[in-house]
Order: structure tokens, then C-alpha cells, then sequence
């Protein structure tokens, strides 16, 4: 199995994107960094919004490199909690 890799500025799209009109930028992302906890040693993955106020989040590293729950989301068909979108 190829291995997962985001770079700083690579746009992603949550799989929620599916639910909603895609000539909007409603659910991508910027990727900012992967940042580590300063207590904990965590991975973290730094990311913005590309819409609404431009929000910046982070999820555990992990969580983000996540496959979608297809059981609590039947119907989507995005294997991973995000994906990189090729611009």
C-alpha cells in the first residue's frame, strides 16, 4: 500500500464535500503544517479553511489520516476522512 502524504499548501477535501455543491469550496482545505504537541509529543495536522472565515483547525494526526466511517455514513464514497485534491 502507497503511504499517505500531505505537504504544507496541498489542498484536501473532507468527505462531507460529497453532501454539499461542488462549484463551492465548502469542505477543502489548506494544509498548514503537522504540528507536535508540546506536552504530549502528539502529531497534529494544522489545516485551513478555504471558505467562511478561513477558519484554522487541528485533528490529531491520526484522525485526520483516517478512513470515513462508512458505517455512521453509508452512503459516501471517499474512502479517507480527507483526501488531496488534485488542483
Amino acid at each position: 500500500m502507497t503511504e499517505r502524504v500531505f505537504y504544507p499548501n496541498d489542498i484536501v477535501r473532507h468527505f462531507k464535500r460529497e453532501t454539499v455543491d461542488p462549484n463551492t469550496s465548502v469542505y477543502l482545505y489548506r494544509i498548514v503544517a503537522v504540528a507536535e504537541h508540546t506536552e504530549t509529543g502528539e502529531k497534529l495536522m494544522v489545516y485551513q479553511a478555504l471558505y467562511g472565515d478561513y477558519r484554522i483547525y487541528a485533528r490529531p494526526f491520526d484522525m485526520f489520516m483516517s478512513e470515513t466511517d462508512h458505517e455512521k455514513y453509508p452512503d459516501i464514497q471517499q474512502k479517507y476522512r480527507f483526501e488531496k485534491v488534485d488542483v
